[in-house]
């Protein structure tokens, strides 16, 4: 079976992709030489391909990387090329709690990517999936970063909001049980094994990275703030304005409501320490990364 991978080259398209015989898969991203929302490109991609996974995206904005062309221009455009392309089944990696009308750009595009690929008329399977860490994402890594540089943690408003985990390992069997058909249900929830906490999965990262800083909550405003700050003098934001959206509400449930994986192929490892160790990023977030504001540096992908 010969797969596609839009943002193949990006966080979970990468270890998707290694997992994957090179000969029948077709990495497309921009450093492939594609375009999202280039049709043509795609098309000549996507060809003698049975499966497109569509994992690209991003969580910020920056000059001509918006979330209306990405999440929703790419995906029309991804629909176009694989109905070209005869791809029999589409798999997009979405967010657990996309939706519309909510007040945030990067949800609402997801949502409407959502829509796009129901009303497609290809076979398709929508995964919402809640955070994903692993080597090389922007869990782990941001926390450790931030942990290992300021001595002083700031914790997100003052309710105890909970997050589920999924390590990319996991998304990985849902994305490879998904393309070969074992999911039957056109759209899931995909959330981790064990639920925790955002505090408590904080501290678990900071205790795996050897660091004790002082944890402080503070109102949602302030990091919204932070994140707005960090996008215009930071080269890699220790938070996006989408992720501040996401850390206010807890990442634990879907909404609108989406049915569980079927059990079989549920994620299934917990967030324990070994596999934090191994999604721990080398060196500290330092001045280094800083740059002057309206200076900021490409975007962070998701896919």
């Amino acid at each position: 079976m010969r797969i596609a991978i839009t943002g193949g080259t990006g966080f979970v398209g990468r270890h998707l992709a290694e997992r994957l015989d090179p000969a029948e898969t077709a990495i497309v991203s921009r450093r492939t030489g594609v375009e999202i929302d280039d049709v043509d490109a795609l098309a000549d991609a996507f060809a003698g391909c049975e499966v497109v996974v569509h994992c690209a995206g991003i969580n910020r904005e920056l000059g001509g990387q918006t979330f209306a062309r990405v999440h929703v221009a790419g995906t029309r455009a991804v629909v176009e090329a694989a109905s070209r392309a005869g791809v029999r089944r589409i798999v997009m990696l979405s967010f657990l709690r996309a939706r519309p009308d909510c007040g945030s750009a990067y949800h609402e595009t997801k949502w409407a990517a959502e829509e796009i690929i129901r009303d497609s008329g290809i076979e398709h399977i929508i995964l919402k999936s809640g955070m994903i860490y692993g080597p090389g994402d922007h869990m782990v890594d941001h926390v450790t970063r931030a942990v290992r540089t300021f001595p002083v943690f700031a914790t997100v408003g003052y309710r105890a909001l909970t997050v589920r985990p999924v390590p990319v390992d996991d998304m990985v069997e849902v994305l490879l049980a998904a393309a070969e058909g074992r999911i039957h249900e056109p759209t899931v929830a995909v959330m981790g094994a064990e639920e925790l906490e955002l505090g408590a999965a904080v501290r678990r990262i900071a205790r795996v990275a050897g660091r004790r800083p002082l944890f402080v909550a503070v109102p949602v405003w302030s990091i919204r703030l932070l994140a707005q700050f960090t996008e215009w003098t930071m080269k890699v934001p220790l938070v996006a304005k989408a992720q501040a959206r996401m850390l206010a509400e807890g990442v634990s449930a879907p909404e609108p409501f989406a049915p569980e994986l079927p059990a079989g192929v549920r994620p299934h490892r917990r967030f324990d320490e070994e596999l934090i160790r191994a999604a721990l990023p080398r060196g500290g977030f330092g001045l280094r990364d800083l740059r002057c504001a309206g200076a900021v540096r490409p975007a962070m992908a998701h896919g």
